[in-house]
């Protein structure tokens, strides 16, 4: 079954998806109308975004095949591996090819045409962008209530919302920049500002693409939970009273809903084999009551070990 960021990140993805397929050809269609390299920039931006949130899918797609022979963790890393290519495809096609027709536009200015369509077109998508960032919003708004926008993202899990979320709101100071630069170049009578808004809008975009690429590469390398639900696991292993210590707790997320824990922890002297199982199965219990996202656990207990010379000379380690 799915958990609930899985479902809310397909939720987001999808609705983004729509909205930008649209805007792409809004964009596109009235930037061939009046000239405006600025507004083709913003076509590219939201062509970028449309294969994007294609990849996003791709990848909830794939993450939730169930574990084989070949990936017994199962797949849910194919999440953050598209989300990967969604750094490269912002910055190829969404940052290269607005920088390069900037540059090009101010080199051989060329007058804008019907420039009321172009403020048209930016209205229209302002409301479709907004749309979707909003509904990001709402899936990391506890987030960043409690540690801020760049804290909510680094703390993020699930890439396809915040990836969701950084693409409309580079979408929107976009569509703003774009604004100014056909708005100067009318003004002033100078088709230079749009190429520069261009460009400016092909900065964003690369800004964009490695802040994305930094933090799905962590994600992708094998993350770790955050500081906030590693003391929930400590509290929930504290509870267990045959635990004497907790030397070590390793964790990673496979997938937003599928965090992997290893927990080494000395268990109290004096306990038999089955009473240390027994309080193994409590641990489990207590860490995934505290952390339902937990799907597996490895429990490597101490308490054996100092058991083990009490046994014999028998060069046979003992198993657990």
């Amino acid at each position: 079954m799915e958990g609930e960021s899985s479902i809310g990140s397909r939720r987001v993805v999808q609705a983004a998806f729509l909205a930008n397929s649209l805007i792409a050809v809004l964009k596109f269609t009235v930037a061939a109308l009046t000239g405006s390299t600025a507004l083709l920039a913003e076509g590219f931006h939201s062509l970028a975004d449309t294969a994007n949130q294609l990849f996003l899918l791709i990848g909830l797609r794939l993450s939730t095949r169930p574990p084989d022979l070949k990936h017994p963790f199962g797949y849910g890393k194919e999440g953050y591996f598209w989300a990967f290519v969604v750094s490269i495809s912002i910055l190829v096609v969404g940052a290269t090819f607005s920088i390069y027709e900037g540059v090009q536009k101010a080199l051989h200015p060329t007058p804008l045409a019907y420039e009321g369509w172009a403020y048209l077109v930016l209205l229209l998508s302002g409301a479709f962008e907004f749309y979707t960032w909003r509904a990001a919003l709402k899936e990391l708004g506890p987030s960043i209530r409690k540690q801020g926008v760049l804290g909510a993202i680094r703390e993020s899990k699930a890439p396809a919302i915040f990836i969701v979320f950084l693409e409309d709101t580079s979408a929107m100071m976009g569509l703003f920049i774009a604004f100014w630069g056909i708005l100067l170049s009318n003004l002033l009578d100078s088709p230079l500002f749009d190429g520069v808004a261009s460009v400016i809008i092909g900065a964003l975009l690369a800004a964009v693409a490695l802040l994305v690429s930094y933090e799905t590469r962590s994600l992708l390398i094998g993350e770790g939970i955050s500081r906030e639900d590693l003391q929930k696991i400590r509290r929930a292993i504290a509870s267990v009273p045959e635990v004497q210590e907790v030397m070590e707790i390793l964790t990673m997320h496979l997938a937003p809903d599928d965090v992997l824990v290893n927990l080494n922890i000395n268990f109290a002297d004096g306990l038999t084999t089955d009473q240390v199982e027994e309080a193994i199965d409590k641990v489990e219990r207590a860490v995934q009551q505290a952390l339902p996202s937990v799907k597996r656990i490895f429990v490597e207990a101490e308490s054996l070990k100092k058991a083990a010379p009490a046994r014999g000379p028998s060069p046979t380690p003992p198993g657990e």
